[in-house]
């Protein structure tokens, strides 16, 4: 006889693997995963657009998330990542309040849990030890990816 999983036991699951934020607690973790959504994404389906407004980041569980920037050329974007497991996304826009800068669409199905402004803002009041460490985590994301920007760009040249 196949077992099959409740919505709600795939959610619990989903919040179970975030072990691999490593710049988190498990008790930073187990506090963080009272404030997060879980959502499927079937492939092609877009999660956000560029210039859209920005009410949630999310953490990606599994599968893999094309994130694509919008060209001079009308029509023409350009892929800027590919994030997979253990990537966030929608970080930055959550910070400063500013539209979407890109879009982001699923490659295959895809697994997040959402993180959204009023529960991040919650989280960071009630829980600041956590919270610093998750914005130190979010900042290292950012920092690591700019540095591989400034490599490609220097690539180019």
């Amino acid at each position: 006889m196949r077992m099959t999983l409740s919505s709600e036991q795939i959610c619990a699951r989903m919040k179970a693997d975030l072990h691999y934020f490593r710049f988190l607690r498990q008790e930073d973790i187990s506090l963080l995963a009272r404030y997060l959504d879980c959502r499927k994404l079937k492939p092609e389906e877009t999660l956000w657009l560029e210039g859209g407004e920005c009410g949630f980041m999310v953490f990606i569980i599994s599968g893999n998330l094309e994130i694509k920037k919008n060209t001079e050329f009308a029509g023409r974007q350009m892929i800027v990542g590919i994030y997979g497991r253990g990537s966030i996304a929608g970080e930055l826009c959550l910070l400063d309040s500013s539209p979407r800068v890109v879009t982001a669409v699923a490659c295959d199905e895809v697994e997040l849990l959402i993180l959204n402004r009023q529960d991040f803002d919650r989280f960071l009041i009630e829980h600041p030890e956590s919270g610093v460490r998750l914005l130190k985590g979010m900042l290292m994301t950012v920092s690591t990816r700019l540095k591989k920007s400034f490599e490609r760009i220097a690539a180019i040249f």
